[in-house]
């Protein structure tokens, strides 16, 4: 049997849906991956896991309505040559047009995952823009024509689906709720986290919708008590972005001593070992996959208490939740590890536990495989 995964960076399909590729190839399926930037080397890397590389084209962010026909005409094309059994498609546009484009190449399986809602369902402390409403419109309309052609929607936390499907009265024939996509655990290993000085790590674009303000805010108030205490902060600017933070803003705090700011590093295992508590004040997430690393090494986390974020703490025990947009409730929590440093370790090995029970990529990816076959 064949089945096609239709994501959109090449980096996505290799970092995010191996396991799953190597499953689905271990069981006799000749996966096709879509990909839009395909390097050489990253051909040869899905090749060697025995898959087979398809570049198409795809708009991540435009609204271009001729650009999204072009794509989901071409999509079509590529399916109807490969004939392919099942089709699962993930992220927005590709979960859109990836539907669309298999019902009209008569694929008999087309799933659909949702790993998040994004920016234009997210909520923002000042409201949303005239634009976000008319491009949530848009969306809700799109997702509304797709999903009548979907055999499953998946979402990876119970908030999207009451979200998206019963506010917007979106109907589909099957739902489910996967959870995190989960990791390979070996890759992440235990460590006692240090106290002295203590830590705090934030990972993730760095955006206002990731919380990024939230932290720097937190950051300076808590060092106005306790100068000793470490800030890192890993991701990347996106100056583009109305939300992100800019250069200039960066290199500000930097020079302050506010923040540590390494760049970009290739070793975020090793910079979460070295890091006391793991920090992510985001808006909404699908279930962050940052968070699942921290889990997995044993460090206690600070997050908002939103759709995805929610999903990873259990608040008091591997750490704390706190509301979005509150950088003072955030330098609290912050305080009390400071105060009580015997919780950093504590809650640690709470992490550990739960990264154990719920982020095994090997038992999401049999829950996945078994969603995308039935």
């Amino acid at each position: 049997m064949k089945l096609t995964i239709i994501g959109t960076t090449a980096a996505s399909i290799l970092g995010f849906r191996r396991d799953l590729i190597l499953s689905l190839v271990q069981q006799g399926y000749q996966v096709y991956t879509f990909a839009t930037d395909f390097t050489p080397a990253q051909k040869q890397q899905v090749t060697a896991l025995g898959a087979i590389p398809v570049d198409y084209s795809l708009s991540r962010a435009g609204l271009n309505p001729l650009a999204d026909l072009k794509t989901l005409l071409q999509l079509k094309r590529l399916l109807k040559d490969i004939q392919p059994d099942i089709v699962f498609s993930y992220f927005s546009k590709p979960v859109i047009y990836g539907t669309l484009a298999a019902a009209l190449a008569k694929v008999p399986r087309r799933i659909a995952m949702l790993e998040g809602l994004g920016f234009v369902f997210t909520d923002q402390p000042a409201g949303p823009s005239f634009k976000t409403k008319l491009i949530r419109r848009i969306q809700v309309m799109l997702y509304r024509v797709a999903f009548r052609f979907a055999d499953r929607v998946i979402f990876l936390n119970p908030d999207d689906p009451v979200d998206l499907l019963e506010r917007y009265k979106i109907k589909t024939r099957n739902v489910s709720v996967l959870g995190g996509i989960g990791l390979n655990l070996a890759d992440y290993p235990y460590s006692s986290a240090p106290s002295e000085p203590v830590r705090f790590i934030f990972i993730g674009r760095l955006l206002a919708e990731k919380g990024v303000n939230e932290y720097i805010a937190a950051a300076q108030l808590v060092r106005q008590r306790y100068p000793e205490a470490e800030f890192v902060m890993l991701g990347g600017l996106d100056e583009a972005n109305p939300g992100g933070l800019t250069r200039i803003e960066l290199d500000t705090l930097i020079a302050q001593g506010a923040v540590i700011y390494p760049g970009h590093v290739d070793n975020v295992g090793e910079w979460l070992a070295n890091s006391s508590v793991f920090v992510l004040p985001s808006y909404r997430e699908g279930v962050p996959r940052s968070t699942q690393e921290a889990l997995a090494i044993g460090r206690a986390v600070i997050t908002t208490d939103v759709p995805g974020c929610r999903e990873t703490v259990v608040d008091g025990v591997n750490g704390f939740f706190v509301p979005p947009w509150s950088p003072e409730q955030l330098a609290e929590k912050m305080i009390r590890f400071i105060e009580q440093p015997e919780l950093i370790e504590q809650m640690g090995k709470e992490s550990y536990r739960i990264a154990q029970e719920k982020f095994d990529a090997q038992e999401v990816n049999e829950r996945l495989v078994g969603m995308l076959l039935k």
